[in-house]
C-alpha cells in the first residue's frame, strides 16, 4: 500500500491514540505507531501486527523527522500538548504534511494559531488543532447552527456528560493548564479572552430529551473559546459542563474510563447542545453519542481523510469549522454522533 495511506499517530499507545489507530485501520489507512516509550510501542505492535513502530522524542527533532518519513499526515494524541504540539507541528511543516491534534488545552491551541499560522500558510499545509470532542465538535456544531449568518451576538456550548472518568493524559494536561493560568479561570467575552478569579457559578441548562434540564457549571471554559472565534464573529462564547461530570473530573480519586463494549468505549454518554443568538433570533444544533475519548477518533480521522482528499477550504492553521464543510462533516459521522434534533438551523 502506498505511502499516501500512511498516517503517523504520535502517542499511539495512549487511551485516545488506540481509538485513533483502530479508526484509521477501519478506514483503510496504515497507522505508523509513534511515541516516547518504546516498550509501550512494542506492546501495542504485538496487538496490532504488521504496523511499524517509530520511537520519537519531542526534544529530539531528528527523531521526529525520522518518525514522519513516508507519512502522509500526522495525528498528535500525546498530552500534555504544551510539551508535544509545537515540536510536532514543526516536524510536520518540515515534512510537508498536514497536522491534526486532539488538544483540549486552551493555551496550547492559542499558541498553535499564534506561532504557526503564517509558516503553515506559506507552506500550503493544513494544521488543525483541537480536532476532537472539545474544540472540534463544538466548533462544527456552532458553524452548522450559524448557517448563513456571518455574525452572531453569542454562542453557547453546553456539555451534557453523564459522567467523566478522566484519562491520565487529561489530568496531566489539566495540571499544566492550571499552572500556566496561575490557578485563574478563563472566559471569552467582548471578543477576547479574560482571566478571572470569580467563583464557579451554577445554573440550569435546558438540554433536550432524553437528558432534559440539568445543573451545569457556567463558564466551564473549554477549547471552543479558541476554535469558534478563530473564524466566526461571535464576541461572546460560553461553555458549560454538567455538575456531575465536573465533580467527577475534580474528584481526588478520579478513575480512568472502563471499557464496556467490543470497541473499548466506556458507558459514558454525552449530549452537546449548541445555541447561537443574533438579536432576538436563535438557532440550535445538537449531537449525542457515547464516550468523549472514543468519538475524538472519528473526528480526527475524518479530518485527515478530508485533508488528504482535497476537501478543505483553506490552508494554514484553521479550526474544524473553518477548514471543512461543517454540516457535511457532521453528517459523515452519523454512525458515531446522533442528533436529538435535526442538525441544522432554525429561527
Amino acid at each position: 500500500m502506498g505511502s499516501d495511506r500512511n498516517v503517523a499517530v504520535f502517542g499511539a499507545y495512549g487511551h485516545t491514540g488506540r481509538f485513533v489507530v483502530a479508526e484509521l485501520r477501519e478506514r483503510g489507512y496504515v497507522p505508523l505507531l509513534l511515541g516516547r516509550d518504546q516498550d509501550k510501542l512494542l506492546a501495542l505492535a504485538r496487538r496490532q501486527p504488521g504496523l511499524q513502530t517509530r520511537p520519537a522524542w519531542v526534544d529530539d527533532p531528528a527523531s521526529l523527522d525520522h518518525a514522519l518519513n513516508g507519512a502522509a499526515a500526522v495525528i498528535n494524541c500525546a498530552g500534555p500538548f504544551a510539551t508535544t504540539a509545537a515540536p510536532l507541528v514543526g516536524a510536520a511543516l518540515r515534512a510537508g504534511i498536514p497536522y491534526v491534534d486532539v488538544a483540549a488545552e486552551i493555551e496550547v491551541n492559542l499558541d498553535t494559531f499564534a506561532h504557526f499560522t503564517e509558516p503553515a500558510r506559506a507552506a500550503g499545509i493544513v494544521v488543525v488543532p483541537a480536532m476532537a470532542f472539545y474544540g472540534g465538535l463544538g466548533d462544527l456544531l456552532v458553524t452548522t447552527a450559524m448557517g448563513d449568518w456571518t455574525v452572531a451576538d453569542e454562542a453557547h456550548i453546553a456539555y451534557g456528560l453523564s459522567s467523566w472518568h478522566p484519562t491520565a493524559g487529561t489530568l496531566a494536561s489539566g495540571t499544566v493548564s492550571g499552572q500556566r493560568r496561575g490557578g485563574r479561570r478563563l472566559r471569552y467575552t467582548g471578543g477576547r479572552l479574560e482571566y478571572h478569579d470569580d467563583a464557579p457559578r451554577t445554573e440550569e441548562w435546558p438540554f433536550p430529551a432524553p437528558i432534559g434540564p440539568q445543573p451545569v457549571i457556567a463558564e466551564f471554559t473549554m477549547a471552543d473559546v479558541v476554535t469558534v472565534p478563530s473564524h466566526l464573529t461571535v464576541p461572546e462564547v460560553r461553555t458549560y459542563m454538567t455538575v456531575k461530570a465536573a465533580a467527577d473530573l475534580a474528584a481526588p480519586d478520579a478513575s480512568a474510563p472502563a471499557a464496556v463494549d467490543e470497541r473499548g468505549r466506556s458507558a459514558q454518554t454525552f449530549v452537546v447542545d449548541v445555541l447561537v443568538r443574533s438579536g432576538h433570533a436563535e438557532r440550535r444544533a445538537v449531537a449525542a453519542g457515547q464516550d468523549i475519548y472514543a468519538v475524538s477518533a472519528p473526528l480526527a480521522v475524518e479530518a485527515v481523510d478530508r485533508i488528504l482528499t482535497g476537501r478543505t477550504r483553506t490552508t494554514g492553521v484553521a479550526s474544524a469549522g473553518a477548514v471543512f464543510d461543517a454540516p457535511d462533516f457532521l453528517h459523515a459521522l452519523s454512525s458515531h454522533l446522533s442528533p436529538h434534533v435535526p442538525v441544522g438551523t432554525q429561527g
